[in-house]
């Protein structure tokens, strides 16, 4: 018999094993499960416990496996917390989004930037971005820069491009564009990364020690949700290196008690970079060290296209509602096969953001190039998002063992959008092809991509069970998988695209004691409340990490 820290009883517990077993009780030492029982409370003759040991009565609730998160922007979310909220809704038109800047600009000192997040020009009213002169109008004396809900596109007011060194004469930079209003003069809408940066570049940056701090404050939402496994997707996107370290501050300080593992931008692992000459496995270690073993390297991570409500994903036919428009790769194929095979060939998993088809074969002429080059078992390369994979790139991701990170959420986002306007009826019917994946045997996961939607797995689960569209739409039912299948993404399968299958993502006895305490069965209940359950309580390494309904520990005769 071994002696428990802790003990969960008169729980529902789904193990999401191989099996589908289900359990009543378990228990766990040093972060460990070492047994899961059917019976309410452990018998006494399997298990040692006393007034030491921490007994959580859950009272019939819920208990999974912790949410696993193969993609989102945890430091992006975290900063954005700190600045004007410019999504829809709350707003609805230009008008709302300036009031917001303006009432933040009179809380900003003098001479710093006032910087907001979220707006999507398809839902407002005038059913446009912004422009410099309304931002000037709003706020004349600060620079101004609000950034698009898709993270590809952005406005800045007049000051803050004088600050950049953008004017009239400045050309457009390979990948992006600077938008133009009839008379050929910047309207100071930015699109795409390569456009954003030059705004971007002369904002100030915080300090690693504030990041690591603003993670700590964005991880808690997390953990809320029931996340215990979390992927930032993009290292080094905004501010470079410096988001590494705090990354990492944020970890060895214990302000983030999430598990955490990093995608890297390849900028910071190429020739010029700081990591120019590492390996995969001597990062991973230098990420460990630094983490107290907390945080793992996931991958290198690229661009090949941008996003569909933008027109720059890349697709190999032209936009439903704009004939001569099909987007464009962001590397010419010669130069990112060439990237790809350096990053394989020093170790790197690597992971490429592809929404369009067009990108998406591009993304897997790369690493056929780079497998047939130096072949690898088991390298478990990565597409993210996937919107519009067709089936002849399903099969060749079947064929590579490519794997994917399904962008569901935006099935209800954008969906009735991606039907009416961009992608037009069919091809939006089969965004996000799930069960032609599932069919083809692909690892896949589901992820939110916050700050791009709310972080919520249980909302990614009832996106890709039922298929359900803002406006009541169930876009491509035959897509759809069982409650059951988008459970195992959001947890087991997220192990394996982790390469963790073996240390969390089922509760099986010896796996880490990372559970969510729900507060009814997802497949017990009418599919379409699945996204309304409550998070009751969320434990990492064995240990409560968010407020929920127990406090006191208590002792179970």
């Amino acid at each position: 018999m071994t002696e428990a820290d802790l003990i969960i009883v008169n729980a529902n517990i789904l193990t999401l094993d191989s099996q589908g077993s289900r359990g009543r009780s378990l228990a766990v030492k040093s972060g460990r499960i070492i047994g899961v029982w059917p019976e309410a409370v452990p018998p006494r003759a399997d298990i040692v416990y006393n007034v030491k040991t921490e007994v959580m009565d859950v009272k019939g609730s819920t208990l999974i496996p912790g949410f696993i998160d193969t993609h989102n922007h945890l430091l992006m979310y975290s900063l954005f917390r700190k600045q004007a909220n410019c999504s829809t809704p709350p707003n609805r038109n230009i008008g709302d989004i300036l009031k917001r800047v303006k009432e933040l600009s009179a809380k900003t000192p003098e001479g710093q930037w006032v910087l907001g997040w979220g707006y999507d020009n398809t839902l407002l009213e005038e059913n446009r971005h912004p422009t410099r002169q309304e931002l000037d109008a709003a706020v004349p004396d600060k620079p101004v820069f609000i950034r698009h809900i898709s993270a590809h596109f952005g406005v800045a007011n007049s000051l803050a491009l004088e600050m950049a060194g953008v004017n009239e004469h400045t050309a457009d930079p390979k990948g992006g564009r600077l938008g133009r209003d009839g008379d050929g003069r910047l309207d100071g809408v930015l699109h795409e990364l390569p456009a954003l940066e030059l705004v971007q570049s002369v904002i100030p940056t915080p300090t690693a020690e504030e990041m690591a701090s603003y993670i700590g404050e964005g991880a808690m939402d997390y953990i809320r949700q029931g996340i215990t496994t979390n992927t930032d997707a993009g290292v080094g996107l905004d501010y470079g290196l410096i988001e590494l370290d705090a990354h990492l501050k944020a970890m060895e300080n214990n302000q983030n008690p999430l598990n955490m593992r990093l995608m890297v931008l390849h900028h910071l692992l190429g020739e010029s970079g700081p990591f120019g000459h590492f390996s995969a496995k001597e990062l991973d270690a230098e990420i460990q060290r630094r983490s107290n073993q907390r945080a793992r390297l996931d991958s290198a991570k690229l661009f090949q296209d941008g996003s569909i409500q933008g027109y720059t994903a890349a697709l190999r036919k032209p936009y439903y509602n704009a004939p001569d428009t099909v987007g464009e790769l962001l590397r010419d194929q010669d130069s990112l096969n060439e990237e790809v095979l350096d990053l394989h060939k020093r170790g790197y998993r690597i992971t490429i953001h592809g929404n369009g088809d067009r990108a998406i074969g591009s993304i897997l002429e790369a690493y056929e190039f780079a497998l047939k080059a130096s072949p690898r078992q088991g390298h478990l390369h990565r597409i993210e998002h996937v919107q519009t994979a067709a089936m002849e790139d399903l099969e060749k991701m079947r064929e590579l063992s490519v794997a994917a990170s399904f962008f569901i959420n935006h099935v209800y986002y954008w969906g009735d959008r991606h039907k009416r306007l961009f992608l037009g009826p069919d091809r939006a019917e089969n965004i996000n092809p799930l069960r032609s994946a599932q069919e083809r045997d692909i690892l896949f996961t589901l992820h939110s991509d916050c700050p791009i939607t709310p972080i919520s797995p249980l909302f990614s689960i009832w996106t890709a069970v039922n298929r359900a569209t803002r406006e009541g739409v169930r876009l491509g039912a035959e897509q759809a998988i069982s409650v059951e299948d988008a459970l195992r993404a959001m947890t087991i399968e997220g192990a394996r695209l982790n390469f963790q299958e073996a240390e969390t993502g089922s509760i099986e006895i010896g796996k880490k004691a990372d559970f969510a305490v729900l507060g009814a069965d997802p497949t017990a209940i009418d599919p379409m409340d699945i996204k309304d359950i409550p998070v009751e309580e969320t434990i990492i390494n064995g240990h409560t990490v968010s407020t929920g309904a127990w406090h006191a520990p208590k002792y179970v005769e």
